[in-house]
């Protein structure tokens, strides 16, 4: 909970810099989000097991050809989910998360990949099963997303982190689609930030770890500590990349930081992962604004 509030307060002052730094830089920062795309659906799809690296799938949105075979379906589920995230970016603010929105995206997602279950949820005897975890009864998740809705949008007043740590594990414990809903999940977490005002969030592959392990304690003890220090760290991570570029600054990777500062990497790079420097990743190199 301290860790929470701790983050939480942190974010707070750094949305009040980036509004102030992105006064009249609406061009820049829209080069932020395109150019994060890539990254988002590299790491969104690497979480579900795609075998695509970084560089595979910048090649696959840019339409330039792979120097090894790749599946229709990986070649589609990159191609569709930056369909998804590019769509988000522009739609976020003009219209409010609800059910119907949420089918669209996963239409836009799923289509050309599975078209008999694009764009609906479960239904009859299409039970699933993630892990140990089986997920509710098809006949269930239409209620239980509302209630998901209503509690979120309730708790307006409460503090953000863990508003979206408590509704991504709500939705993927309903799992209410038989295909993509670890992809839609982290979707609709960036849909309902950018609704309030908040910058997107990427939960990265190297994070798989930990992140399955929030869905674990969800699963086990229905609390949501895990998930509210991934979203913290991810939002921290958002806000500094984003600052360092608005705010003119110099970027440099953290090593050749260390090596101008005759600093440790080692701690440095230590200091980054909790972010309590200043620090965050693109292309999965840490960097820093100086």
């Amino acid at each position: 909970m301290a860790k929470t509030l701790s983050f939480y307060n942190k974010i707070i002052l750094l949305r009040e810099r980036y509004y102030s730094a992105s006064s009249e830089k609406e061009a820049l920062i829209k080069l932020i989000s395109e150019a994060e795309i890539a990254e988002q659906v590299y790491n969104s799809n690497a979480i579900e097991n795609s075998t695509l690296s970084l560089e595979e799938t910048e090649k696959i949105l840019l339409q330039i050809d792979l120097d090894r075979f790749i599946t229709e379906r990986e070649i589609f589920e990159a191609k569709n989910l930056a369909r998804v995230v590019s769509y988000i970016d522009t739609k976020a603010k003009e219209q409010e998360l609800g059910l119907s929105v949420i089918l669209l995206l996963h239409k836009m997602l799923i289509s050309n990949i599975r078209d008999d279950i694009a764009g609906r949820f479960r239904q009859d005897n299409e039970f699933v099963r993630v892990g140990s975890h089986i997920a509710p009864n098809p006949n269930e998740v239409t209620e239980r997303l509302k209630k998901m809705l209503v509690e979120y949008n309730a708790a307006s007043h409460e503090n953000i982190i863990k508003r979206i740590a408590k509704l991504h594990l709500t939705f993927e414990y309903t799992h209410p689609f038989c295909d993509g809903n670890g992809r839609i999940g982290r979707v609709i977490n960036n849909y309902l930030l950018m609704r309030e005002g908040f910058v997107p969030i990427n939960i990265k592959f190297i994070d798989r770890k930990k992140y399955y392990e929030a869905f674990r304690e969800f699963d086990l003890k229905g609390v949501t500590g895990i998930m509210e220090e991934i979203v913290g760290r991810a939002l921290t991570n958002s806000y500094y990349k984003r600052l360092a570029y608005l705010e003119g600054k110099r970027i440099v990777t953290l090593s050749d930081y260390a090596k101008e500062n005759k600093l440790s990497h080692s701690n440095l790079i230590n200091k980054a992962t909790r972010q309590t420097i200043e620090a965050f990743l693109e292309k999965g190199v840490w960097k820093i604004g100086v």
